[in-house]
């Protein structure tokens, strides 16, 4: 097991790049052993299950006092009789949160009583087969993924200024590199819907969200993007069979499992708990990593996989973005 060591220096390739000593599949637990978070708060969006809950697991039982937001509290609450019954483990509540109903995050958001120190924005859907709107007319994957997530962090910025030393971690896809943000049509109200274009753009959005945070650093808030790679979760509810077994994780009788590169819950939410909690990352902001490691920037399309698209780090799109936001969230 790789220990933590002290932030003294960020470690760097010889691309410059931010460097970690956690390999790809290293687990949540791992990456921040020897961490003590006793007094921090976090958030973590969709922690009832999945990447989210095991992002639960690693923060709490390193000391943390977590709130899963989801939009089904009642379904945490397996999830938070295991980590109140572990001893050492930091409190676990749950609170109700719907990422596509604008009011529902104002309500979350007001709620909140003193300093917030993590904010991970986890829960996100995928490639809904059909065009679905959120009821007050966005697109229900920019909705979840993206507006909804943008809201609640503008909605907390008070708390996590607040904290002094706060971070934000935004749980974005390799699916951003092919899916440029479109200002003309978010919403495909002219264009075709494609399910994994407009998944795409949601994600390349989250990204460019975290560019467009630099503005929050004076407040002490770090905010970070991450694609956690292939893992089998109920993120994929939404994909047909044809879909799964063209990706090669379905069988012909409908079974379900993974390739040997794909990575657990626990070792998908690894680089989500690095960029919360481990030292490692100190005041490290506006960036993307994967396989616990900074991504290299992706200049096109290129055969090599993995990486940021340089779409989604331009800072001017990331300033319209913000604006964009805003003035939906005013509209909404």
């Amino acid at each position: 097991m790789t220990t933590n060591p002290p932030a003294d220096t960020h470690s760097r390739n010889d691309s410059g790049l931010l460097t970690t000593p956690f390999a790809s599949h290293a687990r949540a637990q791992e990456v921040i052993d020897g961490v003590d978070l006793t007094g921090r708060r976090a958030v973590v969006t969709g922690g009832a299950s999945g990447l989210g809950a095991e992002t639960v697991r690693a923060l709490a039982a390193a000391g943390a006092e977590v709130t899963v937001a989801t939009r089904r509290p009642l379904s945490a609450e397996p999830l938070v009789q295991e980590l109140a019954a572990a001893g050492g483990a930091g409190r676990v509540t749950a609170e109700a949160l719907d990422l596509s109903d604008p009011a529902s995050v104002e309500s979350f958001a007001r709620a909140w009583r003193g300093p917030l120190d993590i904010l991970v924005a986890n829960a996100g859907i995928m490639a809904l087969p059909t065009r679905t709107l959120a009821p007050n007319g966005w697109e229900m994957q920019l909705a979840t993924n993206y507006l909804g997530h943008f809201a609640l962090a503008t909605g907390l910025h008070a708390a996590l200024r607040d904290a002094g030393s706060a971070r934000i971690v935004v749980v974005s896809s390799g699916a951003h590199l092919d899916a440029p943000f479109d200002f003309e049509d978010a919403h495909f109200a002219r264009r075709p819907y494609d399910p994994w274009v407009a998944y795409g753009q949601s994600k390349a959005a989250d990204v460019l969200f975290t560019v467009g945070a630099r503005r929050w650093a004076a407040d002490g808030i770090t905010v970070n993007a991450l694609n956690p790679g292939y893992i089998l979760t109920r993120l994929q509810r939404h994909v047909d069979d044809e879909t799964m077994r063209a990706f090669g994780v379905m069988d012909d009788q409908g079974n379900v499992k993974p390739l040997p590169y794909y990575k657990t819950p626990e070792q998908g939410a690894a680089t989500s708990v690095l960029l919360a909690a481990s030292p490692l990352l100190k005041g490290v902001t506006g960036r993307y990593f994967e396989d616990n490691q900074e991504a290299r920037t992706v200049q096109g399309q290129e055969d090599q996989p993995g990486g940021v698209a340089a779409h989604a780090l331009d800072p001017e799109a990331a300033d319209r973005l913000w604006e964009y936001g805003t003035d939906a969230l005013r509209a909404a």
